[in-house]
């Protein structure tokens, strides 16, 4: 059998969901590289690791080299070695180029998480893209702020989920997000057009180079919009009208961009907007599963398994399309205030208008801490054959639960 590693940093929540999906699979020896020791994970998870490796650093490349090197002097040749967090993708590409591992080379995975040179790319490809510079200094970042208006967006060119991510409307905001930056030379900040218009992702399984199954969703509201303003309940819908043709402009931009930036197999999220004139523009693009919930409503829209799917995918290089069936959303349940949750008011009468549209929740705890991202302390997901349902269904969650912090 196949020996597979898996590289997860920490055992999150999402970490330990996606190693028991990979471990189960049948055919192969599965094997994992992480950063804290196998004895943190619950026994039956233990019992499924054929290998195993701690590195201090999961991120540094020549950490993960070495111990893949360990586990294949051990237990044979290495199959594929995976990963689903953003920051790991550069780090598990260049263990696949030392030892010689089928997948996605480093250069290629560089196109995917250097955000300025994915937008060279766009650029030069004629993709609609925001217009952006690489700053080392704050001299450099008015001088794009002056030619190109504010507001901007400043972060850097590596980021992730919209962390560290700044929207400036004027020069003191831009010096203020320069401050928390700290730009150089040698890493510099990406500053970035603010797009103005609705935000929504692209969700595409590909394999060797052409995309074979898609999904999309729609953010309300922005992601950054959120981070700003603490107050605000995020919402994902991921409608059943995939195919429709008011998405073929996004759908054909997908396909080029993925195209430009040299996907082969593998799952890959892309961010992009609606602007108020009807054209489009893309964001960026990540060669990894989507986090917040998104593989859990790909999930119910279509009743397979997404991350199964996309772990045989990039295993054994199969995927089998599954068929269309339900709209579904998620409502983030978000704190009002600091500290812990004291009291969550609201979920009885959700529950008697919409329980039954319900197929997933994670209901905040009392005692429990206040969330780190704009996803919050909880989640409901919802889901039906017609959007607008779920849309309303959303809409009656977010209107109804209130999460109090004290």
């Amino acid at each position: 059998m196949h020996l597979v590693l898996y590289a997860a940093p920490n055992y999150t929540e999402a970490a330990v969901k996606f190693i028991d999906k990979i471990a189960s699979l049948p055919d192969i020896r599965f094997g994992l590289i992480s950063q804290e020791p196998a004895s943190w994970l619950k026994p039956e998870l233990q019992a499924k690791l054929k290998a195993f490796a701690q590195v201090e650093n999961a991120f540094d490349g020549s950490q993960l080299i070495a111990a893949a090197r360990h586990l294949a002097a051990q237990h044979g040749p290495i199959h594929r070695i995976i990963g689903a967090t953003e920051q790991i993708q550069i780090p598990v590409a260049e263990v696949r180029g030392a030892l010689g591992i089928e997948g996605m080379s480093k250069e290629t995975m560089l196109n995917f998480r250097d955000k300025s040179r994915m937008k060279n790319l766009f650029h030069k490809a004629k993709i609609p893209c925001a217009r952006h510079q690489l700053v080392a200094n704050a001299a450099e970042a008015l001088a794009f702020a002056e030619k190109n208006g504010f507001p901007i967006i400043v972060k850097p060119p590596d980021g992730a989920a919209s962390q560290v991510t700044f929207k400036a409307g004027n020069a003191e905001e831009l010096q203020a997000a320069l401050a928390q930056i700290k730009p150089t030379a040698e890493k510099p900040a990406l500053l970035e057009e603010f797009i103005q218009g609705a935000e929504h992702s692209f969700d595409t399984f590909s394999l060797n180079g052409k995309p074979v199954f898609h999904t999309l969703t729609h953010y309300y509201p922005n992601p950054l919009e959120v981070v700003r303003e603490p107050w605000i309940q995020w919402q994902v819908l991921l409608p059943r009208e995939v195919e429709d043709k008011q998405y073929d402009d996004i759908r054909k931009a997908n396909q080029k961009a993925l195209k430009t930036l040299g996907m082969e197999t593998g799952l890959t999220h892309l961010e992009w907007f609606r602007r108020p004139d009807g054209s489009i523009a893309i964001s960026e693009v990540a060669a990894r599963p989507p986090g917040a919930q998104i593989t859990t409503l790909i999930s119910r829209a279509n009743d397979f398994d997404s991350v199964t799917a996309w772990a045989r995918l990039m295993i054994f290089g199969e995927f089998e399309i599954p068929e269309r069936k339900y709209a579904v959303g998620a409502a983030y349940l978000r704190g009002q205030g600091e500290g812990r949750v004291v009291a969550v008011h609201g979920l009885e009468e959700v529950n008697q208008s919409v329980g039954h549209l319900i197929t997933d929740v994670r209901i905040p705890q009392i005692g429990q801490e206040k969330g780190k991202t704009y996803e919050g302390e909880g989640f409901i997901i919802l889901r039906h054959p017609e959007t607008e349902v779920v849309r309303e269904a959303l809409a009656k969650v977010v209107s109804t639960v209130r999460v109090v912090l004290g």
